[in-house]
């Protein structure tokens, strides 16, 4: 018998052989992909992708999963979401076959001009608008898009959809290890600003790993949603609360700004990336600088180059300088500045733009440049039903915990989207009341012959479009898996934009996720890249795709607490 079980291995030697190869192929691979005949859900906290799966269970569909999740990871990820903060979404809805785009981003205080804007930094001793505090507040408009979608695409009432997280808001949930240290670290810096301690501390201290957290004021807000819908926020006591706060901590931002807020349904552009079709939403977010980004690298061999090699590397940093240097002069929102978008999607215009990448040598000098946005903090979800609608979702305060202004014993922090603007005359970007900041969150969807393929995002500041390409690129040109896609080593350029012009001169920092050879990295100094180290700042990935045989597949990132599931 003992020989039998010897000679039964033995005989699946050359199988194991071949599974193992295929994880060498992948060595960064951190999990398998997860299959799921009927739905799935990829969130960056595991209790959210299961009230997912618990709504679409109990009848609700992607669109209904995916609000729900979002409501949730604003009470458990306080650092990067919230009702304080904005949305954007791609959804595609299977009866009509079609995607459409959710621009759920707040609009400057009315009240605020720039002159007086520029006064009151002046008063302060800055030259720009500040990360923190009342100056950098601008509508939040996540709410406004959660109900925007449900009246659109939803089958479950409100109060079903927003219930799991006003449970969890009265009884308590165990923090995460990677949200308990942001949120520790981000507190400290902000406990100038009233509701802050209050609000996200116990005894002035964010809450440990593993510490049940509770926040009844959050679950009282969501409460008023369920009774009075959308209009509860925006034109009722918590506008009020808002305004107040506002007024009484030297801020714009007042009642009317929010009670005359409405999200915008747009239209996804896209360019066609080696067969695929990759969507992206138009400005005012930066989603098209990916789309450059493609055009660009389409005409190089990436797969022949392999991936980690020095031209794999040198292509897409190269790429990314020419595409954020457009980024810097012409992403504005489209009601005060019309951005070329078509004929910066262009081919021709992308040929026109290659040329500007050398083979042997690191650009140093690039248009207008960019303005650093390395410290944003985002969430990023997709869902998928067993109707075929799947959605693609990102929402964010910006920096880690937004502007620090926690109103009223909401529950919830204002973003600070509003640093964003540009202050010099004649920028698309400059500041103007009631104007769209140039926005950073950028959902993803990729199609092939007219059908959904995969959906996914990145969050994290300017490494979004950086991230987007990366996945598009490890997917389509090297051929890895969903979860590979993610895990494999990731690459992130930065720079900073000169005070009075805006255009890069320094060629920036290449930096690089531990996991690229030795060698690549020398050929890539011998072309003069400065090379950086970056702990943090490399993104966070989720991701479902749509198999050839209807089977859901999901992906999580393993830089975060998330989990892709389904049934």
């Amino acid at each position: 018998m003992q020989r039998l079980k010897i000679l039964a291995c033995i005989a699946l030697i050359p199988a194991l052989t071949h599974a193992a190869d295929r994880i060498t192929d992948a060595a960064f691979a951190t999990r398998s992909e997860v299959f799921a005949p009927h739905v799935m859900a990829a969130t960056s906290q595991p209790l959210v992708t299961q009230i997912a799966l618990d709504t679409m269970k109990r009848g609700g569909n992607a669109i209904d999963a995916a609000i729900a999740a979002n409501a949730a990871l604003g009470l458990m990820e306080p650092v990067g979401s919230g009702m304080g903060g904005d949305l954007f979404a791609i959804v595609w809805d299977a009866k009509t076959q079609k995607l459409y785009g959710l621009n759920g981003s707040g609009r400057s205080p009315r009240s605020l001009s720039l002159a007086q804007l520029r006064a009151d930094l002046a008063k302060r001793g800055e030259t720009e608008i500040p990360p923190f505090g009342p100056l950098p507040v601008s509508v939040p408009g996540a709410v406004d898009g959660w109900f925007s979608l449900h009246a659109r695409f939803g089958k479950l009432p409100m109060k079903d959809i927003l219930a799991p997280t006003i449970r969890y808001a009265r009884e308590g949930f165990p923090v995460s290890d990677v949200i308990s240290f942001y949120w520790q670290r981000n507190v400290r810096r902000l406990m100038e600003f009233p509701g802050i301690k209050e609000q996200f501390t116990k005894d002035g201290e964010g809450p440990a790993k593993g510490q049940m957290w509770t926040n009844p004021n959050l679950a009282a807000t969501l409460e008023t949603l369920v009774k009075e819908g959308r209009d509860g926020f925006y034109k009722g006591e918590i506008a009020r609360k808002i305004a107040a706060y506002m007024k009484a901590n030297g801020g714009y931002l007042d009642y009317e700004d929010l009670a005359t807020h409405q999200s915008e349904w747009v239209e996804p552009v896209s360019v066609n990336y080696r067969g695929y079709d990759v969507w992206e939403l138009p400005p005012n977010s930066q989603g098209i600088a990916a789309l450059q980004m493609l055009n660009l690298l389409e005409g190089y061999d990436l797969k022949a180059a392999g991936f980690g090699s020095v031209n794999h590397i040198h292509w897409m940093v190269e790429a990314t300088k020419v595409a954020f240097a457009d980024r810097a002069k012409y992403y504005a929102d489209p009601n005060f500045y019309k951005t070329p978008v078509a004929h910066l999607l262009s081919k021709k215009y992308a040929d026109e733009r290659r040329k500007l990448i050398k083979a042997d040598t690191a650009q140093m000098r690039v248009g207008a440049g960019n303005t650093p946005l390395k410290t944003s903090d985002t969430i990023y979800l997709t869902t998928a039903d067993n109707e075929g609608n799947m959605v693609s979702l990102i929402q964010s305060n910006y920096r880690g915990m937004g502007s620090g202004m926690a109103p009223g014993n909401l529950g919830f922090i204002l973003q600070d989207r509003g640093q964003l603007f540009a202050l010099e005359d004649g920028h698309a970007n400059v500041y103007a009341p009631g104007k769209r900041p140039f926005q950073t969150i950028i959902p993803a969807f990729i199609t092939k012959d007219g059908k959904p393929w995969v959906s996914f995002g990145v969050m994290g500041g300017d490494m979004q479009p950086q991230g987007h390409v990366q996945i598009v690129v490890n997917l389509i040109d090297f051929g890895m898996n969903l979860q590979e896609a993610g895990d494999a080593p990731r690459i992130y350029w930065t720079s900073v934009q000169e005070p009075t012009g805006g255009t890069m001169t320094d060629g920036g920092t290449l930096n690089l996720e531990s996991g690229f050879p030795a060698k690549t990295i020398q050929q890539l100094l011998q072309k003069r890249h400065k090379i950086g180290y970056d702990l943090g700042g490399y993104g966070g990935y989720q991701a479902i795709k749509r198999a050839p045989n209807g089977v859901w597949v999901g992906a999580s990132e393993s830089r975060k607490d998330g989990m892709a599931a389904g049934y």
